[in-house]
């Protein structure tokens, strides 16, 4: 490879510079060697500076050297700014007769374009010149064949062929291949061929393809039986974990990595830190972000938008604003998640401020950017502003609305009562409403009452959607609040013969280091008589306070009695009965909640928060919700 140097050092100098002694001492080297003289390059040259190099090696004489040419390949293959086909192809073809250096690295220069075709072909042309393959060569050549199975094949055989099928850096390339081909039969028959020619990077390669094929219980058996571990290892394990949603053994992994495990890398913090802001637990979150301060991990852009993001799904949205008011650099993904971070805490002015920061810095926003736009301005019933921004995408910055922002719109004005206008904005898209559309505006007609369209538009869910049970659910809710009860018990028959089984809506709660997961009625805790004694004190004080239950959620054709008991063991109830027991008096209990909180249960935790002075952060299904003194921040917009 080229020797090391500063990018900043130019290639011209005075005889007593100090570039002149090298390359006076280089010349003496190379004469000796019968080598050609090369000039000094960083690491990842630019493509001026490699063009720099092949000027000095043009005015030295050595522009047919085969060794020179090949270093300068060399350098384009690892250049972040040389496009892989055109010039190396240039400095390849004046070759008469290539090395097998410079063959290898027009190869690989190759695979960084995806030419695996022309790859192939290089490699024939290698073959009929007789021009020799090494330990090199086939690995760059699996790379560039990508997912080409068939080409990957006949290399494989070519490998057999020339005995080169034992080198541990040639089998590595080939499970690595077959990995990303999905073929992973192929892949572990590569793996288990020779055990002796392994070493901790066909480990990594093969538990990278299970992983990538979703086979993650394998990637995990795999991981238990590595000789040896690096932090690529670690790094793979985790990010199969969580791509597979298993976020909770993603996050103990590393737990258990940052313990006994080598210093994580910025691949492993940055999913860790998705799979925290996924759960929304925040003592997650603040281990993974305590662990970044102790190995004194550089605050990359990327880690720090992670942080960013956890903060703000943890519902620590002031923790939030802290790290992103502390880059140094920020990238149009940072605005971006910060932007959302605040719609989804109903912080819609804050929002609308950030953005207008964002493009008086001369940022230019992105699809995702109007998201988040758009919803604060849905969030904090911001209708106006909502308009001229979704008309800002188009007239003003190019973006095409996508289904989410007509979403968004929709969203906006059905919250708004604005269930007319919002069938009017429906009709008049350029491509047809998705469900999700439609189930917004379903639910919209159930808090507005509109019970006739909503039946209409529910029966419509149900044609698009069979098998979804969130349209069944919304449909009864909808007859339910009509009174229309031989409908409702229709639906819902409905549903059990055309679904599996309705979602369970369950809530979390992080204490004593542990995650505490509530169902409705749940009396599985190990602590649930306290947690009933807990809730018998809360419903005495709250009915003081002159609460009445609202129970129009339940959607069975009960009595009155059965009903407020029913809702009243809703999953966030017992949480926060837990929470109250648990969570010192002055900070915040905090609930993560997978399905929209009810209107009763949202009304009860504003009572808690006034009578009890706790404060009290749900983040439910569509966003967060602050409960303090007896208000929430959604405005009870939502």
């Amino acid at each position: 490879m080229l020797p090391l140097a500063s990018p900043h050092r130019g290639l011209r100098g005075s005889s007593s510079s100090p570039l002149a002694a090298v390359l006076r001492r280089r010349r003496r080297l190379c004469s000796v060697a019968h080598l050609p003289p090369l000039p000094r390059l960083p690491p990842s040259p630019s493509l001026r500076q490699i063009l720099q190099a092949h000027a000095q090696l043009l005015v030295l004489g050595h522009a047919a050297s085969r060794a020179a040419m090949g270093h300068l390949l060399a350098a384009c293959a690892v250049s972040p700014s040389v496009t892989p086909g055109g010039y190396p192809r240039a400095v390849f073809q004046q070759l008469e007769i290539p090395s097998v250096f410079a063959c290898n690295n027009f190869i690989r220069c190759l695979a960084r374009a995806g030419g695996g075709g022309e790859a192939l072909a290089l490699y024939a042309y290698m073959r009929r010149r007789n021009v020799p393959s090494n330990n090199y060569t086939f690995p760059f050549l699996l790379q560039a064949c990508g997912a080409e199975t068939p080409g990957g094949a006949q290399v494989h055989a070519h490998i057999v062929k020339l005995g080169q099928d034992g080198d541990v850096f040639v089998r590595n390339g080939l499970v690595h291949f077959y990995g990303a081909c999905g073929q992973m039969v192929n892949a572990r028959k590569v793996f288990d061929e020779w055990p002796q020619r392994r070493d901790v990077v066909t480990w990594n390669a093969v538990i990278a393809g299970y992983a990538r094929d979703g086979q993650v219980n394998v990637c995990e058996e795999l991981f238990k039986m590595m000789p040896e571990r690096d932090v690529i290892s670690w790094s793979t394990m985790i990010m199969g974990f969580v791509q597979s949603g298993l976020l909770e053994k993603g996050v103990d992994l590393f737990r258990e990595m940052a313990a006994r495990g080598p210093p994580p890398n910025e691949a492993t913090l940055v999913s860790v830190l998705s799979a925290a802001a996924q759960l929304g637990l925040l003592q997650q979150g603040q281990f993974i972000h305590a662990a970044i301060k102790t190995c004194n991990f550089p605050m990359s852009v990327n880690v720090a938008t992670a942080l960013v993001d956890m903060y703000a799904k943890c519902g620590c949205i002031s923790s939030s604003k802290e790290v992103f008011d502390e880059m140094s650099h920020r990238d149009v993904f940072s605005w971006n998640a910060m932007l959302c971070g605040l719609a989804a805490h109903g912080l819609g002015r804050e929002a609308l401020q950030l953005f207008e920061r964002f493009i008086f810095e001369g940022l230019s926003p992105t699809s995702v950017t109007f998201v988040g736009v758009l919803n604060a301005c849905s969030r904090s019933g911001m209708v106006e502003e909502g308009r001229r921004h979704f008309n800002s995408m188009t007239e003003l910055h190019g973006i095409k609305p996508e289904m989410e922002h007509y979403g968004c719109m929709v969203d906006l004005l059905s919250r708004a009562g604005l269930v007319g206008e919002a069938l009017e904005f429906v009709a008049g898209m350029s491509s047809p409403p998705d469900p999700v559309l439609w189930g917004t505006l379903l639910g919209a007609c159930k808090t507005h009452k509109l019970h006739h369209l909503g039946a209409s538009i529910g029966r419509k869910l149900i044609e698009m959607e069979p098998y979804h049970d969130g349209h069944y659910v919304l449909l009864a809710g909808v007859y339910a609040q009509a009174g229309r009860w031989a409908e409702a018990g229709k639906v819902r028959r409905l549903m059990g013969g055309k679904v599996a089984g309705k979602v369970a809506g369950w809530s979390l709660i992080e204490a004593g280091g542990r995650v505490h997961r509530f169902v409705s009625g749940d009396r599985t805790h190990q602590r649930s008589a306290e947690i009933r004694k807990t809730m018998e004190i809360i419903g005495r004080r709250l009915a003081e306070a002159g609460y009445s239950p609202d129970v129009s959620p339940v959607l069975h054709d009960i009595g009155e009695e059965e009903k407020v008991a029913a809702i009243s063991e809703h999953s966030e109830r017992l949480a926060i009965a837990f929470g109250m027991m648990v969570v010192e008096q002055g900070k915040p209990i905090r609930i993560v909640k997978n399905l929209r909180v009810c209107g009763d249960c949202h009304e009860v935790s504003k009572m808690i928060s006034a009578e009890f002075q706790r404060e009290i952060i749900v983040r439910d299904g569509s966003r967060f919700h602050h409960f303090k003194g007896g208000s929430c921040s959604c405005g009870d917009f939502w």
